[in-house]
């Protein structure tokens, strides 16, 4: 099996992006699969998460992606990687030449709905998006359903041309899990039931053929 490589970007800061990466890094890790988080962003707060983590918990490897010459390995199950903020035409072409899959966190609010916009507008005509070589989906992140300004990126997020598989609610579960180094698939079941039903609808698109090239 060839290694799986996604990609979580957004270069709007401040949506989420390192949040997703480590949760999606554990999910796997706890299902006993060999996985790098490779972080791209120089402040490396994916890093830091990994420092963090106490040693009982699943392994996942650390790769600093944001240093000169270093090459992701190709002997694990799945590279997961977390994109900088402000990243550039060129610096998104590169990112998107390494992965397979690119989850796209979205916040519910009208700055982050407009920057949104252009950003996907600009990456669907990326040639190995446009080729089907990478392919993307669309998370909305840190919402209060029951809000006008929700109801807005939900109409959104609706209309584009590429998927929206989930919705993440804004909960301190998230940071709770942080702090210690661990996931939200890490806690107390019963204190994230809502939160792990949520995530199964992007866990799912990422298992799916629907995620994969061709």
């Amino acid at each position: 099996m060839s290694t799986r490589r996604i990609l979580v970007l957004n270069p709007k800061g401040g949506c989420g992006k390192t949040t997703l990466a480590v949760n999606i890094a554990s999910f796997y890790a706890n299902q006993g699969k060999s996985v790098v988080l490779a972080d791209f962003d120089p402040q490396g707060s994916a890093m830091e998460w990994i420092e963090a983590r106490p040693e009982s918990y699943a392994t996942i490897k650390r790769v600093p992606a944001w240093k000169d010459d270093v090459r992701l390995p190709r002997d694990v199950d799945y590279v997961v990687m977390d994109a900088p903020a402000a990243v550039h035409s060129r610096e998104i072409s590169n990112l998107l030449k390494r992965a397979e899959s690119v989850v796209i966190p979205v916040l519910p609010s009208p700055i982050d709905i407009r920057a949104a916009a252009h950003f996907i507008q600009d990456i669907l005509l990326n040639k190995r998006v446009s080729h089907k070589n990478t392919k993307l989906a669309v998370v909305a992140n840190r919402v209060r359903e029951n809000t006008i300004v929700y109801q807005k990126l939900q109409r959104f997020l609706k209309r584009l041309d590429i998927p929206f598989v989930a919705v993440f609610r804004d909960t301190q579960n998230y940071i709770r899990a942080a702090d210690r180094g661990i996931s939200i698939f890490e806690m107390a079941p019963s204190m994230v039931t809502q939160d792990l039903d949520q995530w199964r609808s992007l866990t799912r698109w990422l298992n799916s053929k629907r995620s994969l090239p061709g």
